[in-house]
């Protein structure tokens, strides 16, 4: 009896897995050739079995991760065929092996009007000759991918109409040496430049998004230049880990900012003068930044609506809480430290 219910649950479970709206391939647990070496060949006929046999109406996920050295045909035919089954949400997750990356087939992208996230990892080369176009994509993270020139970075973000959420972690100039976004939906901003763990030059960064509400910029360390276009509904942004820039105006295209989140010292960073922070409400400045203080002075002095001062000292491990100052009247001028 236990063997025919098991036979049973078998039978109807080879049917059920076809409608799973989420599905996730990971090539390390795909067969080998031996201890360490995946047969990428399986793997990539496993998936596409896989893909072929499903029937949900509406595929909602796709998470593939494989090998760098993995055929480019192949990767294309995932993609094509997680397209044709109007897929929402796509992650490649490509790992190096052998120095070997994939480059995703720039055709596939030309329309789409269905897949709302996108996530690049890694061994992935971005070739886009041509503007793509993803009508609905709204969320689109990059994971130190590499762009064969800013013509392809370009063509990839003016594509995306409805982008709102662009997450980006890159080394300075490992690709183009001008990275610029240029996204008049976009809402949410993230980068983090990882030249404090090895990048290979000093990039810069170009950002016009009119829209922009969140902005967190992070290991902007001796690049050449970050232009940041002012957005006027800017309501927070964070700025950590920023200095020796040749040519930038990060904190001048803050001002319409309510709250500000500064991890930085005021020796690293250009710091407006004459310039009025109209609308911040809320500042939170970490105090063991060198001459932390000035910085301190000068926001105060230019923002006359400042209710919320957070001072946090993390080299201090004897004591967890930072200094919170909450007012109901502006703290310009009115504030002992």
């Amino acid at each position: 009896m236990r063997t025919e219910s098991v036979s049973v649950l078998s039978k109807r479970w080879r049917s059920l897995w076809t409608m799973l709206p989420k599905l996730k391939f990971d090539c390390d647990f795909n067969p080998v050739f031996d201890d360490n070496n995946i047969d990428p060949h399986m793997f990539s006929e496993n998936v596409y079995r896989t893909l072929t046999l499903h029937k949900a109406p509406v595929l909602e996920s796709l998470h593939l991760s494989f090998e760098g050295r993995t055929d480019c045909l192949d990767v294309g035919i995932w993609i094509a065929t997680a397209f044709a089954r109007r897929v929402r949400k796509l992650v490649l997750d490509s790992f190096y092996q052998e120095d070997q990356t994939v480059t995703l087939p720039s055709v596939l992208f030309s329309y789409n009007d269905s897949l709302e996230i996108l996530k690049l990892k890694c061994a992935i080369d971005l070739d886009f000759p041509s503007r793509v176009c993803l009508k609905s994509l709204r969320k689109l993270y990059l994971y130190q991918v590499h762009f064969k020139d800013e013509d392809s970075v370009s063509n990839l973000l003016c594509g995306c109409p409805s982008l709102e959420d662009l997450v980006v972690h890159r080394y300075s100039n490992a690709d183009v040496a001008t990275f610029t976004i240029a996204a008049p939906s976009l809402q949410r901003l993230t980068i983090e430049d990882l030249c404090q763990e090895g990048g290979y030059g000093n990039g810069g960064y170009v950002i016009n998004a009119p829209a922009l509400k969140y902005l967190n910029i992070n290991g902007f360390i001796d690049i050449e230049s970050c232009l940041i276009d002012k957005a006027l509904e800017l309501v927070e942004a964070k700025i950590s880990n920023v200095s020796d820039i040749a040519n930038e105006n990060i904190l001048e295209s803050l001002t319409s900012a309510k709250r500000l989140i500064l991890h930085l010292s005021p020796l690293e960073i250009k710091v407006p003068t004459g310039k009025i922070f109209d609308q911040l409400v809320c500042l939170e400045l970490l105090t063991h930044e060198r001459e932390w203080w000035n910085l301190l002075s000068i926001m105060l002095d230019s923002s006359p609506k400042l209710q919320i001062l957070k001072l946090t000292d993390v080299s201090n491990f004897t004591s967890q809480l930072p200094f919170l100052f909450v007012s109901t009247t502006p703290l310009s001028g009115n504030l002992l430290i």
